[in-house]
């Protein structure tokens, strides 16, 4: 199995913190995908909140029927959510890391898939569409929903892509455009899907690795026609495609259990690199001209986070020993968190733990700034960090948010806290100047409306 080490000391010296600082870009009024621009999770918004509670700061506040995991995403005033609303009782999901979530017999009931759109400015719902009536094929991990995968959109369309029902494209103003069924495969202890659609020039990327038959599509964004699939030789996986566009080319990156892997846009095979963790839901993500990826299954010795540079071809997998190579700038060997993606912001590298730590490195070298610090009664946390303001901010499914001073030091500055009754494992969205949280029972709005 792949190794890596410490990072050299010349390496260090070599890269400065601030080196790799990328100047200040417009803020970005549109969320698009899950995390946002590029998958980043970052703003460069001066007047986005702080603080905040149910009650304090709220623009508005929007109660979504049924249950779903998928994040908020927006174009413009519109915000776009997707939900599975059963037709009968539901087991609650149960919060934190543990065994015995598989329900391979509980019953399953009939299901209506639906978008909903809302205006950004007053919550007000401005339409919503049945994508789909069904009874699952598949069944779920409890703490799991039928509705997990975050939509995307291009301004034009959105698209939502669910597992157990197929992909739907709609306008913006709620009219069909087109849709394509999908089989649902079966996925391991048959815990259900999770990763999102991905747009991209003219082409909508669907990745879907399972314990029957794993794949990565391209479909017409137009019309669903589909222009290529690939099989993988993967079993079930979680994290969401990404477009690297980088000094090189534009590539492909999808992160599996088996192998990291690489596509052109016509899906062939570019590169590959092992010594992933068994289970791999963390998305790969680009900043300062390095790919970052990540694989952190909590019971597994190696959980590997990655540094890659582009232009790699082949297998780039390290041997036993290395540190790094012509394609990996650094690799620290047991980093990785389980559920959320790591950020990447002001030149550090934050890595939120599942059970309530934080990490920071140096995001050019890999260098070790803080490990593993606490976040007080912050246990449980599946969403991933997001930056704006000098801090970084997380949240637990208790609906708390720590917030961190971003810097070389841990400092814990404060918390916000939701309702008792908000459940959070959805990844937030920043739209301008408000930021957008979904809960198991509703959506806020927090931040100014004007």
């Amino acid at each position: 199995m792949m190794r890596c080490s410490t990072i050299s000391l010349s390496l260090i010296l070599t890269f400065g913190i601030g080196s790799g600082a990328l100047r200040a870009q417009p803020v970005q009024p549109n969320w698009p995908q899950f995390r946002g621009p590029g998958g980043r999770g970052i703003s460069s918004s001066k007047h986005l909140p702080e603080r905040w509670s149910d009650k304090e700061n709220i623009g508005w506040k929007s109660e979504i029927p049924g249950r779903a995991w998928s994040s908020p995403i927006v174009w413009g005033e519109r915000v776009f959510v997707t939900t599975a609303i059963s037709s009968g009782e539901l087991e609650e999901p149960k919060k934190g890391l543990y065994m015995g979530g598989e329900r391979p017999n509980a019953e399953r009931p009939d299901f209506q898939w639906k978008m909903l759109c809302l205006d950004l400015s007053s919550g007000k719902v401005l339409w919503e569409h049945v994508l789909a009536k069904a009874t699952p094929t598949q069944p779920k991990h409890v703490k799991n929903s039928y509705a997990s995968e975050t939509p995307v959109t291009d301004g034009e369309r959105v698209v939502a892509y669910l597992g157990n029902a197929g992909v739907y494209c709609l306008d913006l103003k709620g009219h069909s455009v087109w849709s394509k069924p999908l089989t649902a495969p079966k996925t391991r202890y048959g815990w259900g899907t999770a990763a999102s659609p991905l747009l991209h020039g003219e082409r909508l990327y669907i990745l879907n690795d399972n314990d029957e038959d794993s794949y990565l599509m391209a479909l017409d964004k137009r019309t669903g026609k589909q222009i290529w699939r690939v099989a993988r030789d993967e079993k079930s996986n979680w994290a969401t495609p990404f477009v690297w566009e980088n000094e090189k080319r534009t590539e492909i990156v999808t992160a599996g259990s088996g192998k990291v892997r690489s596509y052109d846009l016509d899906g062939k095979l570019r590169w590959s690199l092992t010594g992933m963790s068994h289970i791999t839901i963390a998305t790969p993500y680009a900043e300062q001209g390095l790919l970052y990826v990540s694989s952190g299954f909590v019971m597994d010795k190696s959980r590997p986070l990655y540094a890659i540079r582009p232009g790699a071809e082949g297998d780039i997998s390290l041997q036993p020993g290395q540190t790094n190579s012509p394609s990996i700038a650094w690799c620290q060997p047991t980093a990785a968190p389980y559920n959320p993606t790591t950020l990447v912001y002001e030149g550090r590298l934050s890595v939120l733990h599942d059970r309530g730590e934080l990490s920071a490195y140096n995001a050019r070298t890999g260098a070790m700034l803080y490990d593993r610090q606490k976040l007080p009664e912050g246990l449980h946390f599946t969403a991933s960090p997001w930056a704006y303001g000098d801090r970084i901010f997380c949240l637990n499914e208790d609906g708390i948010t720590f917030v961190v001073q971003a810097g070389d030091r841990f400092e814990l500055l404060r918390t916000n806290k939701l309702a008792p009754d908000d459940m959070c494992l959805a990844t937030p969205a920043l739209a301008g100047d408000r930021l957008l949280i979904r809960s198991s029972a509703r959506l806020y709005c927090v931040g100014s409306t004007k």
